[in-house]
């Protein structure tokens, strides 16, 4: 599995805290070996974003992506009432 972000994705990226970052981190290892791993809530954002699926990073901190042709991009990252306001 190939991992690529958009660059909106890295801008709100690099404003995070840095614990915030490191979960990212520890969460983005977990999806690599298995997506839908109970602990990151993977699951469709189809009306918000198209063709997007989102995972937990925290309780609050989504991460939203879309996967095609065994690519991973992550499009953006935020607080659920950031993403979904």
């Amino acid at each position: 599995m190939r991992i690529v972000y958009k660059k909106r994705f890295i801008k709100q990226f690099k404003k995070l805290s840095p614990d915030i970052s490191d979960r990212f981190y520890d969460r983005l290892r977990i999806f690599a070996d298995d997506k839908f791993n109970r602990i990151l809530n993977n699951h469709s954002v189809e009306k918000v974003f198209p063709g997007c699926r989102s995972v937990n990073i925290t309780g609050d901190y989504r991460a939203i992506f879309y996967e095609k042709d065994g690519t991973v991009t992550f499009v953006t990252i935020g607080t659920h009432s950031e993403l979904y306001a």
